[in-house]
């Protein structure tokens, strides 16, 4: 018995070479040619990139974008308060059970496409705030570090990654190409005259365009290949190196500088900005 054709493959070819399309659309595309095909681990990707990735999903390279890690703190002072001194900090100067958790300067990118979509296309500003697991216990933490160290009136109020909404753009464009070269692959495996792709085509075409390991039974299993970091990127750290045995902490080195600022207090209207060096 012969194994029919797979079909949908023109109707993903016109989504992803459209620029003005969704790329949600390109992707549900995806997931209907994935089942007429009875591909279950390229339907399980195209699902994951529409609805987003949860927490204990491994993410492809090219959904972890470099992020500066910033502080938020407000400064209580002699008859001023300082409210919203974003400072940038290093992965070595957060608590240790941060470092432990991996937290550095790459952001874990895990919504779904559409709301990817809405965030690039609508929002005015060049980067967004994306709060890691955990931030309101660390940002605690790094208060109360700073009240044993004697600056009562240091309160850091969050902790985040500043990611640059190019970025994001990038790991639309990312997804975008996959999907392109996934049909690209596919039409290059097809005879003259082939109308619809069949079920090995496609299967040959996922692994090449998406790493994805086909076959009855198998794990769902993407290994994408890496992703140049370098759109609207700022620093960026391996979030696996281990941490330095003795880090110098952070509220240590700028204890000296909040004292500074302490002294300033009573001068009105002085705009003071903090810079962790």
């Amino acid at each position: 018995m012969t194994t029919p054709d797979v079909r949908g493959l023109e109707q993903l070819e016109r989504a992803v070479l459209d620029d003005a399309a969704s790329l949600a659309t390109a992707l549900r595309q995806c997931l209907m040619l994935a089942g007429y095909a009875h591909h279950e681990e390229l339907r399980a990707w195209a699902l994951k990139e529409l609805e987003g990735y949860a927490a204990a999903d491994e993410l492809p390279s090219y959904r972890k974008v470099p992020a500066a890690l910033e502080v938020v703190v407000d400064l209580y002072l002699p008859g001023q308060i300082i409210r919203d001194n974003t400072q940038r900090v290093s992965p070595n100067q957060l608590p240790p059970h941060a470092r432990d958790r991996g937290i550095g300067e790459s952001a874990p990118i895990r919504q779904g496409v559409r709301e990817l979509e809405a965030l690039v296309t609508r929002i005015d500003r060049a980067a967004v705030r994306l709060s890691p697991p955990g931030s309101a216990d660390y940002a605690l933490l790094m208060t109360q570090e700073q009240h044993r160290q004697g600056n009562e009136g240091s309160h850091i109020t969050s902790l985040h990654w500043d990611v640059s909404v190019a970025s994001i753009a990038g790991v639309l464009d990312q997804i975008r190409t996959r999907l392109t070269q996934f049909v690209a692959e596919v039409r290059a495996a097809m005879p003259p005259g082939q109308q619809n792709p069949n079920p090995d085509q496609i299967d040959s075409a996922a692994q090449q365009a998406l790493n994805i390991t086909g076959g009855d039974g198998s794990t769902f299993n993407i290994v994408a290949p890496n992703a140049k970091a370098d759109r609207g990127g700022t620093a960026s750290a391996n979030v696996n190196e281990p941490a330095p045995a003795t880090p110098q902490p952070w509220w240590h080195r700028t204890s000296v500088i909040w004292g500074a600022i302490a002294a300033l207090g009573t001068v009105a209207g002085v705009i003071v900005t903090v810079a962790v060096k």
